[in-house]
């Protein structure tokens, strides 16, 4: 069974940290020819008076080894979205070095690289950070509501729709628990979270959710909910032992069926054999006796030999 494998922070470090400065990447640059990445001052200081990668040795550049760097956003995203408060922190830091030094420009620049870009804007959050979110009935799929919408249904699904305000750090799992005890839910049953159409794990948080699904915060996040029943475990219950015939002493168990099509195992009953005690055709010698659960009752002297024979598929023994 796939089991989902939650890693720490820490262990991503080596991923996220510029090796020049030790922190984690502030304006992610990487290096065209080898692809290592450093902090976008860091590497350009450093270039100043290198031409080597500072981390493999590589030539980036034979004389202008700016040519050879390029901005990487998709690891710098990366970067903000998993170390929490670093996009904040860092745009705060921008935006008191500008008021610092209003003199100061930023050629071609953006607003984020003057500290002017909120996170709401960025689409990061924070585990502090307060989320609205709606939270309605699962009824299907898209595809099975939109002949419902078609009809003019729309209103009465708006009258469904529950709106709530929740830290961005609660998990999915605690949701479920708040719309089992809001509802009256029976243990039997559990509550499933969806985004969509997808089921959500119930260790996701409100966070988490916003970065993977593409939900850009231009309304409360959309969230439903679906009731069903809980699956049990079945016991399988043990299959009742067969009969067993003691047979010599020894416990074997076979079947009604093939004792009876296998001439070899036919039981003994006073119909095909005769009893100890009453004489067959005359009295019996003796050393002469039929087999009684399958030893032979012939004790022949020292010097006389027994002779095997069978009486209605049971073996005897004679004295010769």
């Amino acid at each position: 069974m796939h089991r989902t494998t939650r890693i720490k922070i820490t262990e991503l470090n080596p991923h996220l940290m510029c090796a020049l400065c030790g922190g984690y990447f502030i304006d992610a640059t990487t290096i065209v020819e080898c692809l290592h990445s450093f902090c976008k001052t860091c590497i350009v200081r450093y270039l100043e008076t290198n031409k080597y990668c500072p981390m493999c040795d590589v030539q980036v550049h034979k004389t202008r080894p700016l040519l050879s760097i390029r901005s990487d956003k998709t690891l710098q995203d990366i970067v903000y979205k998993l170390v929490p408060g670093l996009f904040k922190d860092e745009m705060k830091r921008r935006r008191d070095f500008y008021a610092a030094y209003p003199m100061a420009e930023v050629p071609n620049g953006s607003n984020e690289d003057r500290g002017e870009v909120s996170e709401q804007d960025k689409g990061n959050l924070t585990d502090d950070e307060i989320v609205s979110l709606s939270i309605e009935f699962y009824e299907g799929s898209r595809e099975e509501k939109k002949g419902t919408v078609e009809n003019g249904d729309l209103e009465k699904e708006k009258n469904g729709v529950r709106f709530l305000r929740c830290p961005a750090a609660m998990t999915v799992m605690h949701l479920a628990k708040f719309l089992r005890n809001k509802m009256d839910v029976p243990s039997k049953y559990k509550v499933e979270v969806l985004y969509e159409d997808e089921p959500l794990k119930e260790y996701y948080t409100l966070m988490d959710i916003a970065y993977i699904y593409p939900w850009r915060r231009n309304g409360p996040l959309p969230l439903k909910y679906r009731v069903q029943p809980t699956c049990k475990r079945l016991k399988l219950s043990q299959p009742p032992a067969s009969e067993c015939t003691n047979t010599s002493g020894a416990s074997e168990c076979e079947s009604v069926s093939d004792k009876a099509h296998s001439p070899a195992t036919l039981p003994a009953t006073s119909s095909s054999l005769p009893s100890p005690g009453t004489p067959s055709h005359g009295s019996p010698s003796p050393g002469t006796g039929p087999a009684l659960n399958g030893t032979s009752n012939c004790h022949p002297p020292a010097a006389g030999r027994c002779r095997k024979t069978t009486l209605n598929g049971s073996a005897a023994s004679a004295l010769t």
